[in-house]
């Protein structure tokens, strides 16, 4: 099994309960994911990230087709624009 980890700022905090809403609706809409969770930051401090996602993956190529699926790229291409930055982690 593959868990692939991103944390996201956003330039503007108040896109998160959207964005939130857009990529959890992935879950459903991907079947290459087994799981899949989204959180909002409550902590609101000086090193939060505003998101974090936590799918997890039979394998590499189950992530890839997860990263190139329509509806993957549909919502990567609504919340790209608002990511000021993001790290990544797939173990």
């Amino acid at each position: 099994m593959l868990t692939h980890v991103v944390l996201m700022r956003l330039t503007d905090a108040a896109d998160a309960p959207r964005a939130r809403q857009l990529l959890a609706g992935l879950a459903a809409d991907v079947p290459q994911c087994r799981s899949l969770v989204v959180g909002a930051d409550v902590g609101h401090g000086p090193y939060s990230w505003d998101l974090a996602l936590i799918s997890t993956h039979d394998d590499a190529a189950g992530l890839a087709a997860y990263q190139a699926h329509p509806r993957h790229l549909e919502v990567v291409g609504w919340l790209g624009p608002r990511l000021a930055e993001r790290a990544i982690v797939d173990f």
